[in-house]
């Protein structure tokens, strides 16, 4: 007999193993067997930081086509990584932003969400104008170095860290005031809870950006917070849609679109993404923001269904706990304060290695320089967002003043956990250690608590070059260069019309590659069904032989629609109990009897007992 080795043994021998990157560029490793699922490495890390509100984190990946995506819990990693070379290397990030950081119950979780923080901060995802962009610079540069001391600072101490992706001397200077007047005397966890307190009422806060084409073919960033939908061009929020507006998710190969209700009226907002993969990720994103935040329970999450009725689709499932059922289980926790091992000034990611390469900041749309080797070697584990050059501002809508609102509650809410903070809070005389170059991170954030279109800054939403799901250099092209493909836009046709002639050239040539591209598969599909072709033409090309094809053709149809109507009625009238009149006069009459003594019993016994015989002799063997 064959005997076959279980799953369980089989995958002993298919140990993989697997780098995770922390929020602090730390790394740590572990050893995984082919059935492993994405849960363990996510309690993995948690264990390793000893953190129990982890559902606001998750793990990402890169696939071999540098398109990024979150590893799903309830699937084999392996799977999920498919070809990705081995090690396979990941990243620990925060997933869901907490729309109320106040309500977080541990200095762990606080701690952990300011380091997501610095680096959106780092890699201008979260964009904020200058009065604020200096507040959280200060707030950073007080829990890293404590109180200022001029002893130990020198003049130009802020020019070593490198906190934003463009820092003039203007941001500087300001930074250092509010280093030295406003924050002295605040200990790490203190000036971590007020970055965290004045972060979540910026538009960007929570925005992990999609960057898409709309209709028109201008580049926009797609995003999902806690409030809802959004959509940034430029400097501007031009869309936001609230979770209880959204009524349904879908894609179809590039296209995204968000079908909602506004001003009682339905909406329908179209997106196009640079690949199906990319426009994939998006929808499901999506899929996983809307239930995390808008459902009550997790019993209330249903499979969602990418397509309609008609057609097949992607079918996604969030599978993990909402926000209300997190922030519940958080005021459940009753534990010593666990120890929080904050990174070294030495092993800071803020410092910047080029410092005194000074980069002035003015009011013209931020284009992040090219990215550094850093960058990149976390761009191969984490991609992310790619500058926008060139981006073009829709008509705003009117503002609102709910986060000036949501920001005065926030501070309200927090005063008695930052009462409890003060006490304890040491002055940090630390020697100034200048820190090590940064890594990049991917990934963008945003939450907004607005409706309509604002502007967000003086300057225009660029992330990082590498941080896009599908990361490019700026000198390939930055985001432009993601949207290359044969299909022709509806801005590319506008452009066809009012072009000059070198684009005219340029556009032919490309519609030429498209026929050769399309000669050529069609040349590929003749010859795989050559033989089936030939056939076919020399059926066709007879007129006798067809005609008798079709009619064999016709007889066999109407023969199996007759055995389809003619069988079950024998079974109903031979094998069935069923006493109904016009049956039981059939069952009396001469010719049935004779049938079914004489045809049908012997012909059922024969059956049954080669059925018998070949189940005996199966048995035996």
């Amino acid at each position: 007999m064959l005997r076959f080795r279980s799953p369980s043994i089989r995958s002993l021998d298919q140990e993989v193993l697997c780098t995770i990157r922390l929020l602090d560029d730390s790394e740590i490793s572990c050893t995984i067997q082919k059935e492993t699922k994405g849960q363990f490495l996510l309690d993995h890390v948690c264990n390793h930081y000893n953190l129990l509100e982890k559902d606001y984190f998750g793990i990402r990946y890169v696939d071999p086509e540098k398109q990024r995506h979150w590893l799903e819990p309830n699937k084999p990693v392996v799977k999920q990584m498919k070809s990705a070379l081995q090690p396979f290397t990941m990243c620990f990030r925060v997933k869901f932003y907490p729309h109320e950081p106040m309500k977080i119950k541990e200095e762990l979780t606080r701690y952990l969400l300011y380091l997501q923080l610095k680096r959106d901060v780092y890699h201008g995802r979260l964009l904020c104008p200058f009065a604020e962009a200096a507040y959280l610079g200060a707030c950073i540069i007080q829990a890293e170095l404590g109180d200022y001391d001029p002893e130990e600072h020198p003049s130009d101490y802020i020019r070593d860290f490198k906190l934003f992706p463009k820092q003039s001397l203007k941001l500087e200077r300001k930074i250092m005031e509010i280093h030295k007047n406003e924050l002295r005397g605040q200990c790490a966890a203190l000036a971590e809870l007020n970055m965290l307190q004045r972060a979540h009422s910026l538009e960007t806060y929570g925005v992990d950006p999609h960057p898409c084409k709309d209709f028109t073919g201008s580049t926009a960033f797609l995003g999902f917070t806690a409030t809802g939908f959004v959509v940034f061009q430029g400097n501007k929020r031009i869309h936001l849609l609230k979770w209880g507006d959204v009524s349904k998710l879908k894609f179809e190969g590039k296209t995204f679109y968000v079908i909602g209700v506004q001003k009682e009226k339905k909406l329908v907002l179209t997106f196009h993404t640079s690949t199906p993969a990319a426009c994939k990720h998006l929808w499901k994103c999506g899929v996983e923001n809307q239930a995390f935040y808008k459902c009550a329970k997790s019993s209330q999450i249903k499979t969602v269904s990418s397509s309609n009725i008609f057609f097949k689709g992607s079918r996604f499932r969030y599978s993990g706990k909402v926000a209300k059922e997190v922030i519940e289980a958080s005021s459940k926790i009753q534990r010593d304060p666990p120890e929080i091992h904050r990174a070294q000034f030495g092993q800071s990611r803020s410092f910047n290695s080029l410092s005194h390469k000074n980069l002035i900041m003015n009011m013209e749309p931020l284009v992040p320089a090219l990215p550094s080797t850093n960058e990149y070697e976390e761009a191969a584990a984490d991609p992310g967002v790619v500058a926008v050059k060139d981006p073009v501002p829709l008509s705003p809508l009117e503002p609102s003043a709910a986060a000036d609102t949501e920001q005065s509650c926030a501070e309200k809410g927090s005063s008695s956990l930052i009462n409890d903070l003060q006490p304890h809070c040491v002055s940090m005389e630390t020697p100034y250690l200048p820190p090590l170059t940064p890594k990049a991170e991917d990934g963008l954030e945003e939450d907004d608590e607005g409706g309509g279109a604002l502007t967000i800054s003086e300057l225009a939403y660029s992330p990082c070059a590498s941080m896009l799901p599908t990361p490019v250099e700026d000198s390939q092209g930055g985001v432009n260069q993601l949207f290359s493909s044969p299909v022709q836009s509806p801005a590319r046709l506008l452009r066809e019309l009012h072009a000059d002639p070198d684009i005219q050239a340029q556009l032919e040539a490309e519609r030429e590659r498209d026929r050769e591209f399309e000669r050529t598969r069609l040349a590929a599909r003749s010859r795989m069904s050559g033989v089936l072709a030939s056939s076919l033409r020399l059926l066709s090309s007879n007129e006798r032989v067809n005609t008798w094809v079709l009619g064999v053709a016709r007889f066999v149809a109407v023969l199996m629609g007759v055995l389809f109507i003619t069988v079950p009625t024998l079974l109903l009238l031979l094998e069935s109990d069923i006493d109904v009149s016009f049956l039981h006069e059939i069952r009396q009459t001469p010719e049935f009897e004779q049938f079914h003594y004489e045809y049908y019993c012997p012909l059922r016994r024969w059956i049954l007992c080669k059925i018998s015989m070949a189940l005996e002799n199966l048995w035996s063997d």
